[in-house]
């Protein structure tokens, strides 16, 4: 088995393009080897901003050799009656490179055996890369110099090798040999004699070319730093890997800054070192914010100071930003930009943001009424929610709205509530992050993310495969996660007509909109519970409880008997076509009827649905004795009737629970 190596040297590459083209590199390798039945162990693709590189383990040393079989002329045409070729049996030979003692006969056309040699691994991949490579796809790719072949970045060496051979290759405009360069400011011109030592050289270059052992030496530098000051660092994912893919060999430097910043909010100046300039901000392990971060270079050396020095520079420009605009907000209250949000507009047709707010004001009181809950602070967080988008502080960092909104009311002297539901009111933030846990930021985050969720449908512009205006997928998950994180009792629908009804511009979007949530109710649950079961459980709105709905589709998700989902399932397909009407116990005529009307007043919803499925479960038998002893369809019309009303009681049982035809 064999290894080989592809590396292409770039100028530095944008960091949001290389974890596409790690992926886009591995499924063009693989699809490449399969499609040419060509075996290997495994693909593996390493990059940094100078390089992207695959190594493929295991590699067979060529094709497998391939005996196809190959029809042709009817036998008459190919041979004469002196059974020579004709010229159309000589065209099909010639054509399959056989003589004529290769050919027969068969069903009466001829036909011939093509043995294939495999071709070998080597002649493929100098086929293949250069096409791998032209496919890949990224933001903002341009033509370089006279190349008319767009790439990302120019292209500055091609290393190709085949164990210790080298894979002659094109990309673009250079072509391959067994060469590559370590870091800018180390080892030029290292020569690689196969796949295996690649790794090392590199490493003893200055480069770590493996993504994955670059992030480890990151966290580990990072947490070096953090400890020699007792502190701790919060980084996100999103932020590790940007990091990751700017340097080639991490070395961790720590800087600070003047202590005056820290009256700012902690967010701001997180904001300005984690977004704005990629470093890692230090906390004391109570999680209140230091004065010092943790920034990544792409440095080979030991003297820091410059690095130091330049790096606070920068972040003192930004800080100083921050607390001008601090400043200049803070003279008056919160209270008084709602006035300001007037001339925003939320979105075309639908209003200004104040707009918008007083519709969250209507909402969120609506809200609170469906549950239960009457506290002025909700109305007072809806009244501000989104006043800090008139800030200059939030002009400057849009990213942090509600975070500045929250700290601007604590400094206006906002109850406690009021603060945290500003701030809350956005969560989750994304997929992964917490929903709100006050009430306020609970029942105002609801009453936002729903009139946007309305404002988009009634303007048409509900979301499609490659469009989702204003976020609201993120929106309804935000609903939905907080709804059953936080178990609110509350009937959504209920809630999407009235905010619709709030809209200036007013449409029919009722349906439209719960059908979006029950699609997106459906799509966040379903790692959890199978398919089929979300989507049967839909037979009852959704959007008239969502708790309820959980409950059911967990009481559904572990039943088990067959026999139950039989005679449901019976039940429904002969009540199709019927109307019923009311049961009469004097029209039964056999025992079973009035054990099996009996059977079904014991089951009766108590809010366990577990004990609701058990008790269906434990009137079966005598479900099932019913059908063996009893003609429905009886030739008598009143006997008849009343046996489809007790079945179609008995079928009110089932459906309070599912659908058990979508089982």
């Amino acid at each position: 088995m064999s290894k080989y190596l592809l590396e292409v040297g770039v100028e530095e590459l944008p960091y949001k393009f290389i974890p596409m083209a790690i992926n886009q590199l591995k499924d063009g390798f693989e699809t490449f080897l399969n499609n040419n039945n060509v075996s290997y162990d495994g693909v593996k693709v390493m990059a940094t901003p100078r390089r992207l590189a695959v190594i493929v383990d295991g590699l067979a040393a060529s094709q497998p050799d391939v005996v196809k079989t190959v029809k042709g002329p009817i036998a008459s045409v190919a041979f004469d009656e002196n059974n020579n070729l004709t010229r159309a049996g000589e065209g099909f030979a010639n054509k399959n490179g056989v003589s004529k003692e290769d050919l027969y006969t068969e069903d009466n056309y001829v036909w011939a055996k093509i043995s294939i040699k495999g071709k070998d691994t080597k002649s493929l991949l100098s086929e293949n890369v250069p096409v791998i490579f032209s496919k890949l796809q990224g933001p903002h790719f341009m033509r370089w110099g006279t190349n008319d072949v767009k790439f990302s970045r120019p292209i500055r060496w091609v290393l190709s090798i085949l164990d210790s051979e080298q894979v002659p290759v094109r990309i673009i405009d250079k072509d391959s040999s067994n060469v590559t360069n370590g870091h800018r400011f180390s080892a030029q011109n290292i020569v690689i004699n196969n796949p295996d030592e690649y790794v090392n050289k590199l490493r003893d270059a200055k480069v770590i070319v493996d993504q994955d052992e670059r992030k480890a030496k990151i966290l580990e530098l990072t947490k070096i730093e953090a400890d020699k000051l007792n502190a701790v660092t919060k980084i996100s994912e999103d932020l590790l890997e940007e990091v990751t893919f700017i340097v080639e060999y991490p070395v961790a430097v720590t800087c600070d800054f003047d202590t005056a910043y820290l009256t700012i909010p902690q967010e701001v100046a997180v904001t300005v070192m984690e977004t704005h300039q990629r470093y890692f901000a230090m906390y004391e392990k109570s999680g209140k914010l230091i004065n010092k971060f943790v920034t990544i270079t792409n440095y080979i050396g030991s003297e820091f100071e410059n690095i130091k020095a330049g790096n606070l520079r920068v972040i003192k420009a930004r800080l100083d930003d921050a607390v001008f605009f601090f400043n200049e907000d803070t003279k008056k209250p919160l209270e008084n930009y709602v006035e300001n949000l007037k001339g925003m507009t939320f979105q075309k047709g639908m209003g200004s943001v104040y707009d918008k707010t007083q519709r969250i004001v209507t909402l969120s009181d609506k809200i609170s009424k469906l549950l239960g809950v009457n506290k002025a602070s909700i109305i007072r967080t809806a009244e501000l929610c989104k006043a800090d988008l008139a800030t200059n502080l939030v002009f400057e960092f849009t990213e942090l709205q509600g975070f500045i909104g929250a700290d601007y009311a604590r400094v206006s002297g906002e109850e406690q509530g009021v603060q945290d539901g500003i701030r809350e009111h956005y969560f989750p933030l994304n997929a992964d992050s917490e929903t709100a846990k006050s009430i306020e930021g609970q029942i105002v985050g609801i009453a936002d993310k729903i009139d946007t969720i309305c404002a988009v449908f009634a303007a048409g512009k509900k979301p499609t495969g490659s469009s989702d205006p204003l976020g609201v997928r993120r929106a309804a998950l935000g609903i939905i996660k907080t709804v059953l994180e936080h178990n609110l009792k509350l009937d959504l629908s209920e809630l999407i007509a009235e905010a619709a009804k709030l809209l200036p511009v007013k449409a029919d979007v009722q349906k439209d909109v719960e059908e979006f949530f029950v699609q997106r109710l459906i799509i966040f649950l379903n790692s959890e519970y199978p398919k089929n079961v979300l989507e049967a459980c839909t037979n009852i709105n959704p959007c008239k409880d969502f708790a309820d709905y959980l409950l059911r589709v967990k009481a559904v998700s572990e039943l088990h008997d067959e026999k139950l989902s039989e005679n449901a399932n019976r039940v429904l397909r002969i009540l199709k076509e019927f109307k019923c009407g009311e049961v009469k116990e004097n029209l039964f005529v056999e025992p079973i009827e009035s054990d099996l009307y009996k059977a079904i007043g014991t089951v009766n919803f108590t809010g366990d649905y577990k004990s609701y499925l058990q008790n269906l479960t434990k009137i079966n038998p005598v479900v099932t004795k019913f059908f063996e002893d009893v003609l429905v369809m009886d030739k008598d019309e009143n006997i008849k009737n009343n046996r489809l009303a007790l079945l179609n009681n008995l079928k009110n049982k089932y459906t309070m629970l599912t659908n058990f035809e979508q089982l």
